[in-house]
């Protein structure tokens, strides 16, 4: 096991790729709590969040031929937890808008993501974290993805480049106009 953690992620994707099962566990090692910040950011809820996680690493795991060189291993890895992310917001707005135009006793149980905050405010932490967390929230999807990227993930301006498709000039004009609008946010929030 010692000589794996020396491995690149470039390495390990390869050797799991010629069939080396502990190569894949260390991947799942390296990435999880990685993954399952960047998840929660999207999505603030601790049970999607792992289960966004779940799917990635099988997606990683039945998809392991379709990693190409090309990507770094890390943009990829994002790419895919962005995407389920992305794909959960969804199906919670079309089941919001659903709820909301047939509501009926049959749909006493869809309940909304308000009431299960206990766990996360413990790893969160502060008040200063929610409040960070409510103004990320706020921010269009484009702007959020790009501030989740580089400021709480710390990913270089070209990984994000490769994550969300953009010339590195309009990654770092979205981060600038995320950062902007963030504060702009952030002292609404204070003021409440």
């Amino acid at each position: 096991m010692g000589n794996r953690f020396k491995l690149t992620d470039e390495e390990l994707i390869r050797r799991f790729q010629a069939g080396d099962e502990a190569a894949f566990e260390e991947i799942v090692y390296r990435y999880s709590d990685r993954l399952m910040n960047f998840a929660y950011r999207f999505v603030l809820n601790r049970e999607e969040s792992e289960d966004i996680v779940q799917d990635t690493f099988l997606k990683v795991y039945q998809n392991r031929h379709a990693y190409r060189e090309i990507a770094k291993f890390s943009t990829w890895i994002y790419t895919i937890t962005g995407n389920l992310a992305k794909t959960v917001l969804r199906k919670r707005r079309n089941r919001k808008l659903f709820f909301f135009s047939r509501l009926g006793p049959e749909d006493k149980d869809m309940d909304f993501p308000s009431k299960d905050r206990k766990p996360e405010n413990k790893i969160e932490g502060q008040f200063d974290e929610r409040i960070i967390q409510r103004a990320i929230k706020k921010l269009p999807e484009h702007f959020r993805t790009a501030i989740i990227l580089r400021d709480i993930q710390e990913l270089s301006y070209e990984e994000i480049s490769n994550i969300i498709n953009a010339p590195l000039g309009t990654v770092k004009s979205r981060i600038n106009r995320a950062r902007l609008r963030l504060q702009e946010e952030l002292k609404h929030l204070k003021r409440k």
